[in-house]
């Protein structure tokens, strides 16, 4: 992993949407089914909306049925890291930008094999970088 990509809040305000903000900085969730990239099928990498790392890869998502974009891993090891999330009164699994520290979702144990894992995703954390044809 490269060295931290590190911002002010004001610069993170300036550089990103309010929305963006408010999920990525904030640890905000988007509502399911009415997000960019629950659906999508073309193929690419799946990159931090603040810094830019590659995240996930295409052929890594699958149709979880939530309506946020899932994941069975990230594209390499150390390019995200995980955090206890208490909100809301429950105990989950936050994921974070390894290079950044953004919000990007949670992670369950419910994905399909080999990994059983399902990084379910926000789509506003995200930009889908489409694959070179």
């Amino acid at each position: 992993m490269t060295d931290k990509f590190v911002k002010t809040d004001a610069e993170w305000k300036a550089l990103l949407t309010p929305d963006q903000y408010r999920v990525a900085r904030r640890g905000g969730t988007e509502p399911a089914f009415q997000n960019a990239y629950h659906a999508e099928k073309e193929a690419g990498t799946y990159q931090c909306v603040c810094c830019g790392a590659d995240l996930f890869s295409s052929k890594d998502k699958f149709d979880s049925g939530t309506g946020w974009p899932s994941f069975s891993r990230p594209v390499a090891e150390g390019v995200v890291t995980t955090a206890q999330d208490h909100a809301h009164g429950m105990l989950r699994v936050e994921v974070l930008c390894a290079r950044c520290d953004a919000h990007l979702g949670h992670v369950f144990d419910d994905g399909p094999r080999p990994t059983r894992q399902r990084y379910c995703m926000n789509s506003t954390a995200l930009n889908l970088i489409p694959q070179k044809k």
